[in-house]
């Protein structure tokens, strides 16, 4: 089982920045693809970026051009970022790191970090 831990949420007004990052303890032997998803209040969980182990990126229309994600690995630590600008109040919601054995099919996912964007 994957370990996975997001840090990097907070309060942020309109138009702020926040960086949210997740760090994942992973098999040097396996690729893993890597996802942020959010769930804002009395809404589903949505994807909100996504990239491969070949490093493909895919984003949710509602935030393309504003966040970018990327990754790194080093030895067995994966570490998931999410750069997050011009923030609007409708991206206030919890986040999630999901982090997929391609192999296994397999998903781990962080206990979460609270975005609030308010003026």
């Amino acid at each position: 089982q994957v370990q996975v831990v997001e840090s990097g949420g907070g309060l942020v007004q309109p138009g702020g920045s926040l960086r949210l990052s997740c760090a994942a303890s992973v098999s040097v032997f396996r690729r893993y693809d890597a996802g942020w998803y959010r769930q804002g209040p009395g809404k589903q969980r949505e994807l909100v970026a996504s990239i491969t182990a070949a490093g493909t990126i895919n984003y949710a229309d509602s935030v393309k051009g504003r966040f970018t994600i990327s990754r790194d690995t080093v030895f067995s630590q994966l570490t998931v970022d999410l750069q997050m600008n011009s923030l609007k109040p409708e991206d206030t919601a919890v986040y999630y790191c999901n982090v997929r054995d391609t192999s296994l099919r397999s998903d781990s996912w962080g206990q979460g970090t609270q975005v609030t964007v308010s003026s």
